[in-house]
């Protein structure tokens, strides 16, 4: 293994004294999207929208493509199309049967949707996985790390086998698919504890064998990396993780923001380690962090085309669903400090798809980006237009400022005196928390942060009330919907069915808030 990490360190080193041609964003789009369309025009979804005609005509195709082919959700999708594919029928989005389902559900508001996974999606998160190895040389990474383990903390690649196909996490399925030499040489916690059905089997093999490995770098979600290195540092009762793992150096991130844990993960290490986020979602794996202290760079030749709808009232409901027709921007066209949908087409089947995700570019020229929410995750009762983005940054400089651990945290809207309120869960185990000093602080952040939001504090949003509860409760909530594990997340913005479930879970679970 010294030597293969030898090698990949010499690798990058080499690599960064050559300067690689790159062409203009919009060229590698044409070329990814005629390259979709040409493989696509003979599939039931082709033939139907007429991708052979797009192709053959003197025409812009890119034009052609926007203006034949509906932008979508996953319910339509799946209504008029993949749900044949789940039936196990031939090229009906893409050529061939598929033969993995990727089993969306990160946050606990939804039922799990079924995203297919094919072996040209695969071979895409392959080429954006070695294009981030190459990026690795932009970092001051000590060339140790390439020589230690690499712990991916993911979903089990024991997948469900059902029928015609198999289904699991797309982490599960990535893992399963990985290079053999990876696998073998560098992959913790390897493929026989990656297995295990359940989480904290896995957790349980992964904490007995963790002093057994060298690892250098760790991948996952903040939330659940947090839970499996502190059971590592309690079992075998070190101070910090690098006691256990001298040569940890890098954490790859991604599936929510890390700002809200950044100051959680502080106790952790022992040495600097070098944070780096990637944004891969069940529909595909689309980018990561090229360079220090900049946002996730789109990858724009994998076989995945993007298109940008900016996320106005003028394009989604207050529900956030797409209205009819919406605009769409391309690559070239995004201006920065806009907040915009996602839209997607890809070798997987997925034609002008909306994944969900909301994101803004930090950098237009380099088309790096920061993911700002998701289209169903804004609050906006009367107009106040929180993000996400909004909600972890005021935590995040709230958690400096009193010198706390939030470990998770939620929002609810709810009337209030015939107006509005904003209902916040903190997940928080420090017993000097003051809560009033925490409200006034949460209150005036927001409001420096977001304009809208300051103006409604003063007429329509009345109140803002916060519940501090033990950090465990949300955690536990998850475990109780059946969604523990490694790519899970507790949704930040409750509503309707999901507000009325935590509510009552805290009820049955006679959940106590902790004492002001």
């Amino acid at each position: 293994m010294a030597l293969l990490g030898n090698l990949i360190a010499r690798s990058l080193k080499l690599r960064k004294q050559f300067k690689l041609p790159v062409a203009p964003p919009l060229t590698y789009q044409r070329h990814a999207l005629r390259q979709l369309l040409e493989r696509g025009q003979y599939t039931s979804f082709g033939k139907h929208y007429g991708f052979g005609d797009i192709l053959s005509k003197e025409i812009d195709f890119i034009k052609a493509f926007r203006e034949r082919v509906p932008v979508c959700t996953y319910k339509e999708m799946h209504a008029n199309w993949w749900y044949r594919c789940l039936q196990g029928e031939e090229n009906v989005t893409w050529p061939g049967k598929v033969k993995y389902f990727a089993l969306s559900s990160g946050t606990s508001d939804s039922a799990s949707k079924h995203i297919p996974v094919t072996h040209d999606m695969i071979k895409s998160i392959k080429k954006v996985g070695f294009k981030q190895l190459y990026s690795m040389a932009n970092f001051k990474i000590k060339p140790v790390a390439f020589e230690k383990g690499i712990l991916m903390l993911g979903g089990t690649t024991s997948l469900f086998e059902k029928g015609e196909y198999y289904e699991g996490d797309m982490s599960g399925i990535s893992a399963k698919n990985m290079p053999r030499w990876m696998s073998s040489l560098l992959y913790k916690p390897g493929q026989r504890i990656s297995k295990r059905h359940k989480w904290e089997d896995r957790i349980k093999l992964i904490v007995e064998k963790a002093d057994q490995w060298d690892v250098g770098i760790v991948c996952g979600v903040p939330a659940w990396v947090q839970i499996v290195l502190e059971r590592v540092m309690k079992h075998y009762g070190v101070k910090n993780i690098h006691e256990i793992w001298p040569n940890l150096s890098v954490y790859i991130h991604g599936g929510v923001s890390i700002e809200p844990y950044r100051e959680s993960f502080k106790h952790i290490w022992g040495k600097p380690v070098t944070f780096i986020e990637t944004y891969m979602a069940s529909e595909g794996s689309f980018g990561f962090q090229a360079r220090p202290g900049a946002g996730i760079r789109l990858v724009l030749n994998t076989e995945i085309f993007y298109e940008f709808i900016p996320f106005t009232d003028d394009n989604f409901d207050e529900e956030g669903n797409p209205k009819p027709n919406p605009q769409t921007y391309l690559i070239n066209e995004v201006q920065e400090g806009v907040e915009y949908a996602v839209v997607i087409s890809t070798c997987a089947g997925a034609w002008r798809y909306i994944i969900g995700d909301v994101l803004r570019f930090t950098n237009a020229l380099e088309h790096e980006i920061a993911i700002v929410g998701r289209t169903k995750q804004f609050l906006s009762l009367c107009g106040e237009h929180m993000s996400i983005d909004n909600m972890n940054k005021a935590i995040e400089t709230v958690s400096k400022k009193l010198k706390i651990t939030i470990r998770e945290f939620a929002v609810a809207g709810l009337k209030h005196n015939n107006l509005f309120a904003h209902q916040w869960y903190i997940g928080c185990d420090d017993a000097h928390l003051d809560q009033e000093k925490f409200k006034q602080l949460l209150d005036e952040t927001l409001s420096k942060l977001n304009d809208d939001y300051e103006v409604e504090r003063t007429s329509a949003l009345k109140e803002i009330f916060i519940k501090v509860l033990p950090a465990h409760v949300f955690i536990d909530y998850l475990r109780a919907k059946g969604k523990e594990g490694a790519m899970s997340k507790f949704p930040r913005v409750l509503k309707g069915t999901t507000l009325q479930d935590w509510e009552q879970y805290l009820e049955k679970n006679r959940i106590v808030e902790i004492s002001a």
